[in-house]
């Protein structure tokens, strides 16, 4: 844990910048540790949206296709 209050008990500035520069930190490190698990999952969101997109593009291509004939007179 930090110390106390530097000087007769009174809170500095100092003591503040201090004390927000460690939780800071720790704050980071935290968010680093998760990035990379977070990163993966959003990829595979992400792979699943983009083919689940183009199956039902797909679908709904076939189902919805016009027939054109062409007659030669």
């Amino acid at each position: 844990m930090s110390q106390g209050p530097s000087t007769n008990g009174r809170i500095t500035r100092g003591d503040i910048e201090a004390k927000l520069r460690e939780m800071q930190g720790e704050v980071q490190e935290t968010a680093e540790k998760a990035k990379v698990p977070i990163m993966a999952i959003a990829g595979g969101v992400v792979a699943v949206i983009v083919v689940a997109a183009f199956l039902l593009g797909k679908r709904r291509g076939r189902r919805k296709s016009t027939v054109v004939e062409i007659r030669r007179v």
